[in-house]
């Protein structure tokens, strides 16, 4: 039972992930959901047999170290990866790991968009990378846990970040939505699910806004941030999918008028400085 829930776990992993979120080309003739079995063994660098035998419950060894590269071609988050080790009855030699799938090429361009807040999230609300300016946008992102680096957790639970958002009550309860529509795809999770009872002992106003079952609500473009140190911005927010499905984007934030422009710069100071 655990080898069929295993070979379950790694086509369903494997049938999410699109060509061009590992650096693949589509091709005409793909009618494959997702990645091929040969493509997750070319990029885990094992054996196409051996990976075929694994989504087939076949009864073979699976070493740590194959299962971590196995865990890197699925770009599986935390939980994931965990769970890929539990089904395995292997410990993971790296244990809290997480494989962002964020290449060099997508974190050049992060950099190369400052002054202008940008990151990289996935369809939970995880931060998987972000620029110098997003990082003291609205808290020090970089003296975060990385389990705290989350938007959703920051909103309903970070007082810095939290104060720095004007319309407080908006945002979350939009984000909640969000949240909650993305989930359907995701329900059976167990990092989602985790995420969702995390908020729910730590924040009576996600109780209250979760209970609600909203899924989507209509909101401007245009954000307000309101920074302690050089004050009022007003950003127009846009989002680029790195895939042709929902899920990592860059969310960047462009200025609305030349003194949030200049006051961006600003931040870039600050934050360069600091770092």
């Amino acid at each position: 039972m655990r080898r069929a829930e295993l070979a379950a776990f790694l086509r369903s992993r494997r049938e999410r992930i699109t060509p061009e979120q590992v650096g693949l080309p589509r091709g005409a003739r793909r009618r494959t959901p997702g990645l091929r079995r040969e493509e997750v063994a070319h990029l885990g660098a094992v054996g196409v047999t051996w990976y075929t035998w694994l989504e087939q419950a076949r009864d073979i060894h699976v070493s740590p170290q194959v299962l971590d590269a196995v865990a890197r071609a699925l770009l599986l988050d935390r939980a994931e990866r965990s769970h890929l080790f539990a089904l395995a009855g292997a410990v993971d030699p790296l244990p809290g790991k997480e494989c962002t799938g964020v290449s060099r090429e997508l974190r050049q361009m992060l950099q190369q968009l400052a002054p202008f807040p940008a990151v990289v999230q996935n369809s939970r609300f995880d931060i998987l990378a972000h620029n110098s300016t997003y990082g003291r946008l609205m808290c020090d992102l970089d003296a975060l846990p990385e389990e705290d680096r989350n938007c959703m957790w920051l909103a309903f639970t970070n007082p810095d970040w939290r104060a720095c958002v004007v319309d407080l009550d908006a945002t979350m309860r939009l984000m909640a939505a969000k949240f909650r529509a993305s989930m359907a795809e995701h329900v059976a999770e167990p990092a989602w699910k985790a995420l969702v009872a995390r908020l729910t002992d730590a924040s009576p106003e996600f109780r209250e806004i979760w209970a609600q079952h909203e899924v989507i609500r209509p909101a401007s473009s245009v954000k307000l941030f309101r920074h302690p140190r050089v004050g009022l911005l007003q950003v127009t927010a846009t989002s680029l999918w790195t895939g042709p499905n929902p899920g990592p984007k860059l969310l960047a934030y462009t200025p609305v008028d030349e003194t949030t422009h200049e006051r961006l710069r600003q931040l870039e100071e600050l934050a360069l400085a600091a770092a």
